[in-house]
């Protein structure tokens, strides 16, 4: 039985021959041509991929310990155009990392922009790539432990067309939706904030209140 999670194969078992943007807008998206390693010996016949270029994001789960709320955002979401429950979604506050900014100063600005509360102490959850099969983009995951009393409203950069409802709910209503597994009718589906809800689960009995 093998105990090694370590991939057999690294990057200098990958031959990039070209790479051209086939689209370049609000994001990008590349066209690679490239070969690679095969499990059984030699080398992949060359082939083409599209890769759509995104790089870090941050996401952050609002937990209010006293109280025992949770604040999530709930905006319009394009790629949920055909969605059972509509394109609104109800996620983590989140957004992308800029040029030589650090993911708690991400972390922090977008709670502030999306949500209206400024943050002190972070707990990181973890940090994972949500689709490599197309997508460089990896996410950063972080808990906030902050004051849900009474901060509901509406939140947002016009400039960035955001439109976002900040929504206050009850952790054991938030816990239920998640255990659903209602589908795509699911109130709660995105990887982020399944993903930070469950790691809420197993750890909130440590997770004081900061007053």
């Amino acid at each position: 039985m093998d105990k090694d999670l370590s991939p057999k194969f690294g990057h200098e078992d990958v031959e990039i021959i070209a790479r051209a943007p086939v689209f370049q807008g609000f994001f990008t998206m590349l066209r690679v041509r490239l070969r690679h390693r095969l499990y059984g010996g030699g080398w992949s016949e060359e082939f083409e991929r599209e890769l759509f270029v995104r790089g870090a994001a941050v996401g952050v789960l609002l937990y209010d310990p006293r109280r025992q709320l949770v604040g999530l955002v709930e905006q319009f979401r394009i790629g949920a155009l055909a969605r059972s429950g509509g394109p609104w979604c109800l996620e983590l506050v989140a957004g992308m990392v800029e040029d030589s900014e650090s993911l708690e100063s991400v972390a922090r600005r977008e709670v502030l922009e999306e949500a209206g509360i400024a943050v002190d102490g972070l707990h990181h959850i973890r940090s994972y790539m949500p689709s490599p099969g197309g997508s460089s983009e990896r996410m950063h995951l972080f808990c906030a432990l902050v004051d849900l009393h009474e901060v509901e409203g509406y939140f947002g950069l016009d400039h960035e067309h955001e439109d976002i409802h900040l929504r206050v709910l009850p952790l054991p209503v938030v816990l239920k939706a998640l255990e659903t597994g209602c589908g795509e009718g699911c109130v709660i589906d995105n990887a982020a904030t399944i993903i930070g809800l469950q790691w809420l689960q197993l750890h909130r009995t440590e997770l004081k209140p900061n007053h």
